[in-house]
């Protein structure tokens, strides 16, 4: 499933961006409530939304919708195939201990106690 969205999602954000960057810039009715000159429109209300407005509207649903699911995905707890075998085998038994005297022949010796370092006093 994620295969499918990561390479949509990234043509959407392309797309958002070529769409977002074709789009006239409303700066200039900005600059003109503050002297450049007077304009009708600056806080008034704006005309019918253009067909540019809307593709970049839907853009962003898409881009966000898909940014949410992909992220809901990707925070699944994941199970690993370990995690897996582990819950499908049947547990151990424990392995006796052998009965007779050979037991001692099979285990290895201790290690030898390694001796401390002597002591220097200092004067």
């Amino acid at each position: 499933m994620i295969y499918v969205l990561v390479p949509i999602y990234v043509i959407v954000c392309v797309f958002l961006i070529l769409v977002v960057l074709l789009q006239q810039g409303k700066g200039a009715d900005v600059s003109a409530a503050f002297g450049a000159s007077s304009s009708q429109t600056t806080f008034g209300a704006r005309g019918a939304t253009t067909l540019l407005e809307r593709i970049t509207t839907w853009s962003f649903v898409a881009f966000s919708v898909l940014a949410v699911t992909i992220s809901l995905i990707q925070a699944r707890p994941r199970s690993s195939v370990l995690a897996k075998a582990k819950a499908g085998a049947p547990a151990k038994a424990a392995v006796p201990a052998p009965a007779s005297g050979s037991a001692s022949a099979s285990v290895p010796p201790p290690a030898p106690a390694v001796p401390a370092a002597p002591a220097t006093s200092a004067k």
